[in-house]
């Protein structure tokens, strides 16, 4: 484990006590590393004997046939092209911890999200939730406001996300074009947008994980 989990991992047990429940956010822009560090505190929390699961925002990505609708197509992960409101209610709904509940998961490879692809147990402790827009200040994503009980934001340079970008969508075999398309014309515009905006965090870091 390394330290900073650790250090995290500490914080969040005795922040928790005797909850039954307990959300923690993970926000950042787009390759900052939200999905490897919400794995490695779920981990760490598990190596400790505690029960802990990944829900991820990505999950309620609107239908690409809806963005089409809309033309919002090109601009994908704007928070505009998110179902807000099914994700506030998906939250709320974890938070009372009194049933299970089925969140659907992002497949980026096929560019969809699946429905009802991962069940949140109502014996899981620990909810670690990832997403761009979890600390946003704009529009129904302040609705988050104090819904959380531990908030992380992970706020790289922008030097350091174009390079993850570029080697993100490198990585899904994209032409040069279509990947200066993604890194230039949505991504890093929408990192500076969630830097921009967004409300303070418990703890904020100035890396990007793998």
């Amino acid at each position: 484990m390394s330290a900073r989990i650790d250090d995290i991992v500490g914080e969040v047990l005795d922040r928790a006590g005797n909850s039954s429940r307990f959300l923690i956010a993970i926000a950042g822009p787009p390759g900052a590393g939200k999905s490897t560090m919400a794995e490695n505190v779920v981990s760490a929390l598990k190596a400790m004997g505690e029960s802990a699961a990944v829900l991820p925002m990505d999950g309620f990505h609107m239908d690409n046939a809806v963005l089409i609708e809309r033309g919002l197509l090109a601009r994908k992960g704007i928070p505009e092209t998110f179902d807000v409101r099914g994700f506030l209610d998906i939250i709320k709904a974890v938070r009372l911890a009194d049933q299970e509940v089925l969140v659907p998961v992002f497949d980026r490879a096929r560019e969809l999200a699946i429905a009802s692809a991962r069940p949140i147990d109502p014996q899981d402790r620990f909810i670690v939730i990832e997403g761009n827009y979890l600390l946003f200040t704009q529009g129904k994503w302040a609705e988050l406001d104090g819904i959380f009980d531990y908030t992380i934001m992970l706020a790289p340079p922008m030097e350091v996300l174009e390079e993850r970008l570029w080697d993100r969508w490198r990585g899904y075999k994209l032409t040069e074009e279509e990947a200066s398309a993604k890194v230039y014309g949505n991504d890093l515009p929408n990192g500076r947008l969630i830097l921009e905006n967004r409300r303070p965090a418990d703890m904020t870091l100035e890396i990007a994980l793998a």
